[in-house]
Order: structure tokens, then C-alpha cells, then sequence
């Protein structure tokens, strides 16, 4: 079983046109919905609210196979997030997170979600950045016992993080117990500001990640590790838009490596890393062809022009 921890989240999507549609998201949300549609067991720790956007949030986990017995319901407004699409389907975000549903989750919340079948532990996003769940969450990831293996997405939202430094430290803290870091240009430069990516990738290798899937939206995924470095091609795709497809990419790679009962010991294997990798770039390429974050189904995959 995979625990996904952070934040759900409504994304209204704003076109160049100037109408807007009203979209469940948030990276965590996201996550756990791509690895429930692919097959995978899946729980998603976060507060959601009960409003009318937060019963849309819950029942599309519920309708999507996530459990949700580790959801904690509240009266705080659900979080929103403005995307902007430019002409190429591109997202600029703007958050509205004072007083909203996604920050309060407590360590008392989150006790007890590691249980012994828990395989894999997913966080990222603005889980990390508002208080008090980046705390749990930070504290989640170091409670989590040896065989359990942790992929970080910080999925950088620099609008919303208000003391850069901190979420900096909060990233570091977390990568000498992650395994897995996803990461795209943009974050690697908000990351170290000072450093090229290649130095920050190094940096975290040497803190203790084993595998670095560094992204670029059509661009090759590179997979790097301590002693290997592999370029894994993404074929070009009709973009409609590219909300939720890191998301996605991330689902689908934990998905994969779970359905091949795969755990820590195996990311020692640069191939097995690679064909997880391949299966998550065509999980991002579908999501890609749709509004919003709405990741595909295993069928839909399988159906596919691989």
C-alpha cells in the first residue's frame, strides 16, 4: 500500500479566453488519484473541507478507488488555486491559502498512518509550505520505518511560499531520508538559486537520495543516480493543457514500481528505474491531452498507442 500526504486542492483554470473551470488538483490529490486509477492501493492523508468543492474532492477519491479513512474532514473553506493557461496550455499558479481546508493537518491527524503495509510514502507541494502540515508531514517522513520507500515531489510554488529559506531547509531535511526525488527546472533553480542544476542534484544525491528523476516538460526525463546517469525520451504530444501532469508522472512512476513489487533495494537497478520511468512519461503524455488534472485510467493506458 502507498500513503500520498499533502494537500487537496481546487485548481480554477483560466484560459487565454477568459472563462474558467472549476477542477480538482493539488500535486498530493493528484498523486494519489493517478495511482488508484492505475491499479495501485492507495491512502491519502489531508484535510479536506465540507463545503461544496470539498464534497467534489472526496467523492472523486472515493469514485476513483483512494482510500480515505485517513481523510480529515473540516469546516475551513477549501484551498484554491488560480492557473492561468497561456496559448501552449502552460500553468502559471496563484494560491488563496489563508484559513483554507489544506494547511492544518496535525501530527495527532496523521499518527498511526504508517502502518506495517505501508510499501511507499509520497509528499510534496504545498503540503510542505503551509503550517502546521508541513511540519507532520516533515515528521511523518522521518518516522517512517527502514523498508518504507519515500519519494519527494517539492513541485516548487514560489507565489506561495513565503519564507523561501525555511521550505529550502524543509526540502533538505526531507531528502536525507527520500529516495526518490522528482524534480523539473524550475525547481532546481528556485531550490539553490545559486547553483546550476546538475551542482543541486549532486548536492541531494550526496545527502542521501538514491534516485533523482529530473524533468523538462517535453524534454527528455534523466535519471540519475550516484554512479549512473540515463536520458529516457518523451515522445511529442498534443497538449491541451500541463496541469497536473508532474502529478501524474509521479503517480505513475510510484504506481509502476509498486504493480512490479518492486521497494527500496530494487532502485539499486538503473533499468528497473527506467521502464517505471517510461510507464510514468505515458501516464503525463494522456494527462496532458486533457483539461486539468485528470490522469488516466490502467484501460486507457493499455488501450494507447504505446
Amino acid at each position: 500500500m502507498i500513503v500520498v500526504a499533502g494537500e487537496a486542492l481546487i485548481d480554477l483554470i483560466a484560459t487565454p479566453d477568459g472563462t474558467f473551470t472549476a477542477v480538482p488538483g493539488g500535486g498530493p490529490y493528484n498523486s494519489a488519484r493517478t495511482v488508484a486509477r492505475l491499479g495501485g492501493d492507495v491512502t491519502f492523508l489531508g484535510r479536506i473541507s465540507t463545503d461544496r468543492f470539498g464534497r467534489m474532492l472526496h467523492a472523486n477519491l472515493v469514485a476513483d478507488g483512494v482510500r480515505v479513512d485517513r481523510v480529515v474532514t473540516t469546516d475551513d473553506p477549501t484551498t484554491l488555486a488560480v492557473a492561468e493557461l497561456d496559448p501552449f496550455g502552460s500553468a502559471t499558479y496563484r494560491f488563496y491559502l489563508d484559513g483554507t481546508s489544506a494547511a492544518g493537518l496535525t501530527d495527532a491527524e496523521a499518527s498511526g498512518v504508517l502502518t506495517p503495509e505501508i510499501a511507499a510514502l509520497h509528499v510534496g507541494t504545498l503540503g510542505l509550505v503551509v503550517e502546521p502540515a508541513g511540519t507532520t508531514i516533515e515528521r511523518l517522513v522521518h518516522a517512517a520505518r527502514a523498508g518504507v520507500l519515500v519519494m519527494l515531489d517539492p513541485n516548487c510554488r514560489p507565489s506561495a511560499t513565503r519564507d523561501p529559506d525555511a521550505f529550502r531547509r524543509r526540502i533538505d531535511s526531507i531528502a536525507r531520508r527520500a529516495d526518490v526525488l522528482k524534480v523539473g527546472e524550475d525547481d532546481l533553480r528556485f531550490l539553490d538559486p545559486t547553483a546550476t542544476p546538475d551542482a543541486v542534484i549532486e548536492r541531494f544525491l550526496e545527502l542521501g537520495v538514491r534516485v533523482v528523476l529530473r524533468t523538462d516538460g517535453g524534454r527528455a526525463v534523466e535519471v540519475r543516480t550516484a554512479t549512473d546517469r540515463e536520458s529516457v525520451p518523451v515522445p511529442p504530444v498534443e497538449v491541451v493543457d500541463t496541469v497536473g501532469a508532474g502529478d501524474a508522472f509521479g503517480g505513475g512512476f510510484l504506481a509502476a514500481w509498486a504493480a512490479a513489487g518492486n521497494g527500496r533495494a530494487e532502485l539499486a537497478s538503473v533499468d528497473d528505474v527506467v521502464e517505471a520511468v517510461t510507464f510514468a512519461i505515458r501516464v503525463a503524455e494522456l494527462t496532458c491531452t486533457r483539461v486539468g488534472a485528470d490522469p488516466p485510467e490502467l484501460s486507457e493506458l493499455e488501450a494507447a498507442p504505446a
